[in-house]
Formats: structure tokens, C-alpha cells, sequence
């Protein structure tokens, strides 16, 4: 890469970093003459309305990975990679419907409280340990990994290149890491509300300008389709994963012999396993939910998530299928991406004029910060409740805020040294999901399962888990050194059958009564949740909401299948 970006891009990247970390420290301020240290530091008081909550599970969901690697997929595959947005809204109807108003009745801090509650002890010090290693490897590491790979390549630095005596790719992970920790330790939960609603607008916006830019350079949907359906693939007989044609990059139904390696069975059976995990049982995207004002809240929030993660599809996929076309018709005098990994960084380059360069670097920047604070806020309060006072509980709210702020130092420095052992995996969007099916199946069966079947027992329940983690973690060191199976959808779906056997089975071996205080944690029946009164009328009632959300995607899927 031999561009670089100006002056005024330069201006505009330095005053949105200090902008958003001055903000965050802000709000540390305010949250203080709030009173209530502990429940404000780490759940900002129980405050938050549904157009936050929506907006920040949505931020904190929506990371660089999304901006970079969905652009990557798309240069690849088309817009096959999109179903992990569009099945989202599914499974964040489920968070809506049936687990979010549990949560709110037990108003635990952290999901492996809830887990205590219902099952036992040894089941919530699981789910914490577990969910320790997802916020630092999954969220944070990824998220300062892709950042700084995107940055170093927008700045024109090429590999190798130092900064400072180091890395260039190293000092870039370090430099976003401390600034994203700085903000996040000063001004817990509150400041990673506000930093991700700033965030997700100047997100969104870079997201639209680029593909808006890309969109007139090329001539619009008629030249678009032409033109993938005529032509090879610009990387053809580069590798062995890329495509020979482009004909079917506009349809996400895939069969066995696609590349992509998503066939339509293996997301429709393996998406769910991990979307459950994901947005209904970790606590990096669910604390958002936990920290609602009232269930009305609790339930329309999630909802409104469901009808932003349509916005990725159209804007963080489609513009790498239009960069396809675009270098198909030589749009760049015979240039284009060297590599797949390298088309969000070409877009940049050649798409944008000087300034709004900067914008979007700025807004791949939010995005990456704002995964990055809202896992570390989630990780300060895991191990503050459910590590630290797990063996002190005498300890004061002033002490939980103490060791939350000492947490998020060491986390950063762990996703730090973490990050650059990503450049293993072919993509990085690859290496995200990847660990997700391994991670999830275990914890996806007993969530799904406990909330719905009074029998499911804590001895089973922790026998699933165990078994669960120490089975993931072998298909983690497989696929780390290469021995993985291609298709970790179907093969997170056997998982997720095998762990919820096991937990049938182990409840059944060893069954206990529902004690007392798990009683309201459990539906009596499925529809139970729909009972009641709904808070409000027409899209104000969750339940006419949910069935707005569920029939969207329904014809958008129809549309592109």
C-alpha cells in the first residue's frame, strides 16, 4: 500500500480519539454524583431506556471485524457472510420474548448470577471463567486486532513497519487498547453507553458514505448485476478458496460445494446455537439488557437491536460485493485488492477524497472502541461479582468498583499481548466465528433448557458445562493447528445435541426439586411470556413488535435467497 492519509484526515482521526475518551471520562464524573457506586459503576443504575439499550447491544455487537472481514467475506463470497447479521434478529426476538423478563425478575448483576440461581454455584464460577476468556479473546482482542491491521495499512505502513521502535502493527493495538481502557475503567457502564450511541451514528455514517460512494461509482443495482453474473472473479486461481465466477454472489442460499463453506442447512441449524450464546447468554451483550429500567424496556430494547442488524447487510457486506464489480470493470485502471483482506483498506484509499478518509478511519475506529469498552465493563463486572466477591462477600461497592477498574487494566493487557496471534487464521472473520462454535453449545443447551424445563438439575446442569468446555476447548486446539472441520455451523449444531443429551440424561440421573428462589426463573408454559400486560399498544407491545421483526427478515431473506 503506497497511500497515505493527509493532513485534515490526520485532524479529523486525532480530535474523534481524544472527543470520545474525554467523554468517557465525563461520564465517570457524572456517574459518581450519582450515588449507588457499585450498581451505577457497573450497571449505570438501572437507567437505561430502550432506544440506549437497542443502540448500545447493537455498538457493542458491531465491531472493525464487521467493518473489515464482512468486506473481506464479500470480496470472497458475495453476500453469503450476511446471515450472520439477518439471524440475529431471530435469536434477539428469543432475548425479548422469553429470557429477558427472567433476567429482570432475578435483576442480577451478571448472567452468571442468574445461573447460580437457578442451577448452582459451581454452574455460575463455570459461566464466569468461560465468559472471562470470550470478552478478552473474542470481543477485545479481535476487535484491537483488525483496527490496527486497517490502520496500518490506510496510513500506507507496510508489514514489518515500525513506529517508535515497535511494530507499527503492535503500537497501533497498544495505543487503542489504552485509550479504550482509560475511558472505560474511569467511567464504567455509563461512559460505554454514551461512547457506543456516539459511536454507533459516526458507525453507521462512515458505513453509508463509503458504500453510498462506491454505490455511484460503479452505476447502480442494474450494472451491479450485469456485471457479477458476466464476469471471473478478479482474483481467480489466486488461492484455492476463491471462486472461479461471481454469478451467485447477490443470493445467500448456498449448497455443500460453495468455497464460502456456509451451506443454507448448516446456518439454519448451527446459527441459532450460536446466536443464543451470543445475544441471550453473554454478558458483554446482554448487560445492556440487565441494566434496563423496567422489563418494558428490557423486552423493546433487544427489538429495536433486531431492526438495526438489518443495516450491516446493506452496508458493511454489499459494499465489498460492489468493490467485486467495481475492479471487474477496471474502475481502478487495472488496480485492486491484493488480497481479500485487503478491500476495506482499498475502498478507503480509492474511494474516498481527503477528509472523509478520515471520517471512516474514524468510524472504523468507534468501532473497534466500542466493542472493545463495552467487554471490558462487561469483564470488570464479572470478576468483581462473581470472582472477587464470589470468596469476599463482605466487600463494599467501593471496593467492587476498585477491582472492576484493576480488571479492566489487566484485560486490556491480555487482549494486548493476544491480539497479533490472530494473524493466524485465514480471515479474521473466519477465526471469530470459528470460536464462537466451540464456545457456545454447551452454554447455549443449558440456558435454553433451564429456562424452560423444571427438571433440568444443577448436577446435570454442570456436567453439560464441564463437558461442554473441555470438548470446545479440544476442537479450539484442533482447528488452531490446523486440524479443524470445514463446517463448524453443523458441526456447532452436533455439539450443541450432544450437550443438550448430556443434560437430559444427567438430570435424569441425578434430579433434584426446583428450589424457591429459581421458581420465577423457569416458564411454566412456552407461552407464558406472551401473558400479561404488554406495557403498551401497537409497536409499543413487544409481542406485535416481535412479529413485525420476525416477518422483516422473513421477506428480506426471501428476496436474496
Amino acid at each position: 500500500m503506497n497511500l497515505s492519509v493527509g493532513g485534515l484526515d490526520l485532524a479529523v482521526i486525532l480530535v474523534y480519539l481524544a472527543g470520545v475518551v474525554a467523554i468517557g471520562c465525563y461520564a465517570g464524573f457524572v456517574r459518581r454524583r450519582g450515588g449507588g457506586e457499585g450498581s451505577h459503576y457497573f450497571l449505570a443504575g438501572n437507567t437505561l431506556t430502550w432506544p440506549v439499550i437497542g443502540l448500545a447491544m447493537f455498538a457493542a455487537n458491531i465491531s472493525t471485524v464487521h467493518l473489515v472481514s464482512l468486506a473481506e467475506a464479500a470480496y470472497k463470497y458475495g453476500l453469503v457472510f450476511g446471515h450472520f447479521e439477518w439471524m440475529a434478529g431471530f435469536t434477539l426476538i428469543l432475548l425479548s420474548l422469553f429470557f429477558a423478563p427472567l433476567y429482570l425478575r432475578s435483576r442480577v448483576p451478571t448472567l452468571p448470577d442468574f445461573l447460580e440461581r437457578r442451577f448452582n454455584r459451581q454452574c455460575r464460577d463455570l459461566l464466569a471463567v468461560v465468559s472471562l476468556f470470550s470478552a478478552i479473546v473474542i470481543h477485545i482482542g479481535i476487535a484491537l486486532y483488525t483496527a490496527a491491521f486497517v490502520l496500518r495499512g490506510i496510513l500506507g505502513l507496510h508489514p514489518g513497519a515500525t513506529l517508535f521502535g515497535l511494530d507499527a502493527l503492535m503500537f497501533f493495538i497498544i495505543a487503542l487498547g489504552v485509550l479504550t481502557g482509560i475511558y472505560t475503567m474511569l467511567g464504567g457502564l455509563l461512559a460505554v453507553v454514551w461512547t457506543e450511541s456516539i459511536q454507533t451514528v459516526l458507525l453507521l455514517l462512515g458505513a453509508v458514505v463509503i458504500t453510498v460512494v462506491a454505490w455511484n461509482r460503479l452505476g447502480g443495482w442494474e450494472v451491479l448485476v450485469a456485471t457479477l453474473a458476466a464476469q471471473a472473479h478478479p482474483l481467480a486461481g489466486t488461492a484455492k478458496d476463491i471462486p472461479a465466477t461471481t454469478s451467485n454472489f447477490l443470493h445467500m442460499a448456498r449448497d455443500a460445494s460453495d468455497l464460502s463453506g456456509l451451506p443454507w442447512y448448516s446456518v439454519i441449524l448451527g446459527y441459532p446455537v450460536l446466536g443464543i450464546w451470543y445475544w441471550c447468554a453473554d454478558q458483554t451483550i446482554v448487560q445492556r439488557v440487565l441494566a434496563a429500567r423496567d422489563e418494558k424496556q428490557a423486552r423493546l430494547g433487544p427489538l429495536f437491536c433486531a431492526f438495526l442488524k438489518i443495516l450491516p447487510v446493506f452496508f458493511f457486506v454489499l459494499p465489498g460485493t460492489i468493490c467485486v464489480a467495481l475492479v471487474q470493470n477496471n474502475a481502478f485502471q487495472g488496480e485492486g485488492p491484493a488480497t481479500a483482506a485487503d478491500t476495506y483498506t482499498f475502498m478507503i484509499t480509492h474511494l474516498l477524497p481527503v477528509g472523509l478518509k478520515g471520517l471512516v478511519t474514524a468510524a472504523m475506529l468507534a468501532a473497534a472502541m466500542q466493542t472493545c469498552s463495552a467487554a471490558l465493563n462487561s469483564t470488570a463486572t464479572l470478576f468483581a461479582y462473581d470472582i472477587y466477591k464470589r470468596w469476599r462477600p463482605e466487600t463494599t461497592d467501593h471496593k467492587l468498583v476498585v477491582i472492576g477498574k484493576i480488571t479492566t487494566v489487566v484485560a486490556t493487557v491480555l487482549a494486548i499481548v493476544w491480539s497479533p496471534l490472530l494473524s493466524h487464521y485465514n480471515t479474521i472473520y473466519d477465526g471469530l466465528v470459528r470460536l464462537v462454535s466451540y464456545v457456545s453449545p454447551p452454554i447455549t443447551a443449558v440456558f435454553l433448557i433451564g429456562v424452560f424445563w423444571r427438571k433440568a438439575s444443577a448436577k446435570g446442569a454442570y456436567i453439560t458445562m464441564t463437558s461442554g468446555a473441555v470438548f470446545g476447548a479440544g476442537m479450539f486446539v484442533l482447528d488452531f493447528t490446523g486440524h479443524g472441520v470445514k463446517d463448524f455451523m453443523l458441526t456447532a449444531f452436533g455439539m450443541f445435541l450432544v450437550c443438550s443429551v448430556v443434560l437430559v440424561a444427567a438430570s435424569k440421573a441425578f434430579p433434584e426439586a426446583l428450589k424457591a428462589e429459581a421458581e420465577p426463573l423457569v416458564w411454566s408454559r412456552w407461552n407464558e411470556s406472551f401473558e400479561g400486560n404488554a406495557g403498551g399498544r401497537g409497536l409499543a407491545d413487544y409481542r406485535v413488535l416481535s412479529a413485525v421483526v420476525a416477518l422483516t427478515f422473513v421477506v428480506l431473506y426471501a428476496l436474496v435467497w
